[in-house]
Parts: C-alpha cells; structure tokens; sequence
C-alpha cells in the first residue's frame, strides 16, 4: 500500500534529551519520538563562552554524539541556557545554588537561550539559537525560602522552573514561553520537517 511503503521509508525521530519536559512539549503538538536516548555530555562552559554560543554549541554537540549511535535515524537535540548579562548560571544542583540564582535574578531581567539542532540521516544539521527574555519580580527572603524548601529549582537551569510554582514570580516574559520550559516547539517543528523531508 503506498501510505504503509511511504512511512516505512520515514527515518525514526531521536530525542537526544533526558529531560521529560522537552518530552511533554513535542507531546502537546503531537510529535513522539520513536526513542529518546540522552547524549551524556561535559557541559562545562569554554573560557569566555557566550551564553548564546554555548547553547548552541551543546545542542550540536548533543546530536552528533547520539548520530554515531543511531545513523538512521533523525535526531533532535536542545540545551537550555540561563544567562544573567554573559554569565551563564548553573543547572543547580542543590538548595545553596537555587537560592544563589534566585538571590541574582530578583528584580532583574535575564535571559534564556534555547539552542536548537536536527540532524539529518545524511549528517546535514539545522541549527537556531532561541533567545527569551524573562524578568522575575523583586523576591522577599520568605518567597525565595518557600520556593527553595519546594525543591523544584534542583536539576533546573538558573535554578527555577517556570512551569511550575516560579510560574508566580515572574512577572514578564518577552518571546517564547515553551522555550523557556525546555524547547521551543514552534522552531523545533520547523526543523524537523526540514530534515524529515530529506531523509
């Protein structure tokens, strides 16, 4: 049948990223992946690395380390920067450093850089680097205690995640939001179609 011979030509679609809500975005505008294997990678900044070059560059990173393991297939990576000025702060790892980035970001506006990258079976690559400004109110010492004590800024780039309780202490957003969530599906949809239609 020529619509079973077409998707059987189809190459699988790779999520380089173990990040569920990378995961559940892709889910929301219906495309799943047929497997996710995360690119286990040294994500330590280069001396003097911007912050947009470094998403960028770890995006790209990503899908090249997990094109050696699935050629055949289509592969999408994203990084997620939070970058105050050209300082890229850390994926916090523990309380001291959600309240660090927290204690840097009150009342300030900061960006997020989504960096971006699909490749082809054929090793061609799209790459976009998805900038979003985001300010956060002035916090109090109790907002920022009770937002620590929830523990939901551990393993979060700047040390909060939007999509959940930090959603009350933002207080603009210029760009987009999925991005700063963990990928903007608008961009990846684009690239993806780019590099299916080649494969």
């Amino acid at each position: 049948m020529p619509g079973f011979a077409q998707e059987s030509m189809t190459a699988p679609l790779i999520l380089a990223s173990a990040s569920p809500r990378r995961l559940q975005l892709l889910a929301q505008i219906g495309i799943a992946p047929d497997a996710v294997i995360p690119a286990d990678l040294d994500e330590t900044p280069l001396p003097a690395e911007l912050p947009r070059l470094h998403a960028g560059r770890l995006a790209t990173a990503k899908a090249a380390a997990i094109a050696v393991l699935r050629p055949d297939a289509v592969i999408l990576a994203a990084d997620t920067v939070v970058a105050c000025g050209r300082r890229i702060l850390p994926k916090a790892e523990s309380e001291t450093e959600v309240r660090a980035c927290l204690e840097l970001l009150s009342g300030r506006r900061h960006r997020v850089y989504g960096g971006i990258c699909v490749r082809a079976p054929d090793g061609r690559t799209w790459e976009r680097v998805v900038m979003t400004a985001v300010t956060l109110k002035r916090l109090s010492r109790d907002e920022i205690d009770a937002y620590v004590q929830s523990g939901e800024g551990i393993g979060k780039a700047g040390g909060y995640g939007i999509q959940g309780r930090a959603a009350a202490l933002v207080s603009a957003i210029n760009g987009s939001y999925p991005n700063i969530v963990g990928l903007c599906v608008y961009t990846a949809a684009g690239l993806i179609a780019a590099a299916r239609a080649t494969s």
